[in-house]
């Protein structure tokens, strides 16, 4: 069923929106709408107002602002929003409520592809005969997301599959969209104050425009199934077919890990199954790149699936960043060097690489980056929602000298940004997990830079 890497056909059909003017528009009218919150708060702070409460006020019709735009746009823009969402621990605590609110609206808004375009997509990309092939499907789809959604279905031998169909129109929606956010980056220090968010936007457009072609993300799945198939811990579900817009693979059945996400550990027996799952995630993240030169760069707990067995399912494979060479040699050498507290010479290195512009001391390095290598200092490490708020309450203080000088002064080229945008990714999903996890054991295992 796979067909061939011709040019995708243009589809006419309804879809996600796909103009241009009226997506920037929607977008651009953002910043004036919140300065004007800002200056009507001054005024009531004037008039005698409480100046916490007025804050706190604006900043949720901020939040619902945002993320009610980013929801009714898709696309990119829904990308994006599903991207800030891993970042919530590290938000001020008076936007986390109204933040969340938003959120829950902007993962669940939407309505589904109408049966006769999901007809239609399959027709184009599968060829009319994909009703044989496909003799039971479901046109209610099981799951969604920002570019496509995801169908039930079984092959004329009897094989649950599952089968993800591309919006149509995705395409041109989510490159207008990526661009015109790049243009407004700094909207999203409003989520994540100390949020580098042009590089990041970057970053995350050159992924995500990698996943409008589902048959490159076909061929990574089948990578890392070849490498990781039925592991111990980890499952990767088996690729059958795939077309530009039309993914089809082998049906995971169990409860997706977000639905663990800022729960309470039930018992003893939770809490060895979560610091399990975190073991999992880590070592995946961490050994991929020396295992296979690929790292799946789409942090999210809704990206594993808990199997009846026990094991974790991994799955969307659109975003994977590709690392030949394993982790960059610089990067594992100076996280080691953050972990054993090695100033000087973590100072020296990340100048000699030109990842330090302008007068900032080794000490003031640390303080900023060095809950980096916070899991790599112990033998065993608790990550938490306490421990997370806590660096994101330092490092993401617009007010705070970390932020104005030391945050700043540093840079880091794309193939870094990208390990670092997972890692620190990961750290905040399994601190809203609450998980304890052997990180540095990992590490020295996959990472030979760090282990010497």
């Amino acid at each position: 069923m796979d067909t061939p890497r011709g040019e995708a056909p243009r589809d006419p059909h309804r879809g996600t929106p796909r103009g241009t003017t009226a997506r920037t528009a929607r977008i651009a009218a953002l910043p004036l709408a919140f300065t004007g919150r800002a200056v009507a708060g001054w005024g009531r702070r004037l008039a005698g107002a409480d100046g916490d409460a007025v804050a706190a006020a604006a900043m949720e019709r901020n939040a619902e602002q945002l993320f009610a735009v980013l929801g009714q746009l898709r696309g990119g823009a829904m990308k994006v929003g599903q991207a800030l969402a891993v970042y919530e621990t590290m938000m001020p605590a008076e936007l986390a409520e109204p933040y969340r609110r938003a959120l829950v609206r902007l993962q669940t808004q939407g309505p589904a592809l109408p049966p006769r375009d999901v007809h239609r997509v399959l027709d184009e990309q599968l060829g009319r005969q994909w009703r044989a092939r496909l003799p039971e499907f479901d046109d209610v789809p099981t799951a969604a997301a920002s570019i496509g959604q995801v169908h039930r279905a079984t092959t004329a031998n009897g094989r649950a599959v599952a089968v993800k169909i591309q919006y149509p129109g995705a395409d041109q929606a989510l490159d207008t969209d990526l661009r015109v956010l790049e243009r407004f980056a700094r909207l999203f220090t409003l989520i994540v104050p100390g949020l580098d968010a042009r590089a990041v936007m970057r970053e995350l457009r050159a992924r995500t425009l990698e996943e409008l072609d589902y048959r490159t993300e076909a061929d990574h799945q089948r990578t890392f199934a070849a490498e990781f198939a039925d592991g111990e811990r980890l499952h990767v579900p088996a690729v059958v077919a795939s077309a530009p817009k039309v993914l089809v693979s082998e049906w995971i059945d169990g409860v997706s890990l977000a639905t663990l996400v800022g729960k309470p550990v039930a018992g003893p027996e939770e809490r060895a199954a979560r610091d399990g799952y975190g073991h999992t995630v880590v070592e995946t993240m961490f050994s991929s790149p020396a295992r296979i030169g690929r790292v799946h760069a789409d942090p999210h707990p809704g990206n594993f699936i808990v199997q009846p067995d026990g094991r974790l399912a991994m799955v969307d494979y659109g975003a994977v960043a590709a690392m030949p060479d394993g982790i960059p040699h610089v990067l594992a050498c100076t996280l080691r060097h953050i972990a054993d507290g090695e100033q000087e010479a973590m100072m020296d290195l990340l100048r000699t690489e030109g990842f330090v512009a302008g007068d900032v001391g080794p000490a003031d390095v640390l303080a900023y980056i060095g809950a980096l290598a916070d899991p790599l200092r112990v033998p065993v490490f608790r990550f938490d929602r306490a421990w997370m708020a806590a660096q994101g309450s330092r490092v993401a203080d617009l007010r705070g000298a970390a932020y104005r000088e030391t945050g700043r002064a540093l840079t880091l080229p794309a193939d870094h940004l990208v390990f670092l945008r997972v890692l620190t990714g990961w750290m905040n999903v399994l601190a809203q997990l609450d998980c304890t996890v052997a990180v540095r054991a990992i590490v020295e295992q996959w990472v030979p830079e760090f282990a010497q």
